[in-house]
C-alpha cells in the first residue's frame, strides 16, 4: 500500500507548467497521468522555438505547423492533452538541443487539476528613463554641435531626430544620429554634422530616445536649438583702405 502512495505518476502527476527559456525547457522529463495536460510558455529572451513531435507517437504535434521559423511573443502558450500512455520526444524544430519528454502513466488523471500560476517572464521588458538632458548652449555656431549631458538608466543607444523648422513654424524631418550609452551621464556633441546630419543653419528640435539592450524605448525628450548662420562679410566704407 505504501509503495502504491510512493509510486511517481499517482499523486505526484497534474497537469503542468513547462517554461522554454535559455535554450531549454524549465522541466526536462515531464511525469504526467492519463488525460493530464502539458502547457509549454515562452519566457525569452529567446522566442524562436517551437515544441514539435518527433517520435512516432507524437509526430501529430506541432506549435508551429508550416511555419519553418518560429517566432514567438512573450507568454505564449501552447497546450497538449496526452489520452494515450506512453513516452513522447519533443524538440524544437530550429534548435534541435532545446527539447525533452513527456511520460503519461496508464494511472487515471484530472484533466482539470490545477497546473499552477503562469511561469514568470524571463525578459526585460522595461524601459529605460532618460532625464536630465542640458545642453550648454542653444545657440549653435558652425558644424561641432554642442556639449550634452544625459542621464540614462541603462546601457544600450541613443537616438536623435532631428527635425528643421520651416518658415511656417512646421517640423520638417532633416536626419538623425546614433550612439552607443552606458548607464549613468553620457556626454556627447548634439546638432554636430555627421553622415546623416548637415547641420546647416537654422532652428531645430531635436528628439532624443534611449533604448536599452533588450530593445525597450523610453519616453521622447525634446531640445530645440538654433544653428546660426556665418556673419555677413564686413564691407568697406569710402576712402577705408583694407
Amino acid at each position: 500500500m505504501l509503495a502504491a502512495l510512493l509510486w511517481p505518476g499517482t499523486a505526484l502527476a497534474t497537469n503542468t507548467r513547462v517554461g522554454i527559456s535559455n535554450y531549454e525547457w524549465t522541466i526536462k522529463e515531464v511525469h504526467i497521468n492519463l488525460d493530464e495536460k502539458v502547457t509549454w510558455e515562452w519566457l525569452g529572451p529567446d522566442l524562436m522555438h517551437s515544441v514539435t513531435g518527433v517520435s512516432p507517437n507524437a509526430v501529430q504535434w506541432d506549435s508551429d505547423p508550416g511555419d519553418s521559423v518560429p517566432m514567438h511573443q512573450p507568454g505564449d502558450e501552447y497546450t497538449i492533452q496526452f489520452t494515450e500512455p506512453g513516452e513522447y520526444l519533443f524538440q524544437c524544430k530550429l534548435h534541435s538541443f532545446v527539447r525533452g519528454k513527456v511520460i503519461v502513466s496508464d494511472v487515471p488523471g484530472d484533466p482539470n487539476s490545477n497546473p499552477g500560476p503562469k511561469l514568470p517572464l524571463r525578459i526585460d521588458l522595461t524601459p529605460p528613463t532618460l532625464g536630465d538632458v542640458s545642453l550648454r548652449n542653444t545657440k549653435l555656431t558652425g558644424t561641432k554641435g554642442v556639449q550634452t549631458e544625459a542621464s540614462i538608466s541603462e546601457a544600450g543607444s541613443l537616438e536623435v531626430e532631428y527635425y528643421r523648422i520651416n518658415s511656417k513654424g512646421r517640423r520638417v524631418y532633416n536626419g538623425y544620429q546614433e550612439r552607443s550609452t552606458y548607464i549613468g551621464f553620457n556626454r556627447f556633441l548634439l546638432g554636430a554634422r555627421s553622415k546623416h546630419f548637415k547641420a546647416r543653419p537654422g532652428r531645430y528640435v531635436a528628439v532624443l530616445r534611449a533604448t536599452d539592450e533588450a530593445n525597450n524605448t523610453s519616453k521622447p525628450v525634446t531640445k530645440s536649438f538654433e544653428i546660426l548662420g556665418p556673419p555677413p562679410p564686413k564691407t568697406r566704407k569710402a576712402g577705408q583702405k583694407l
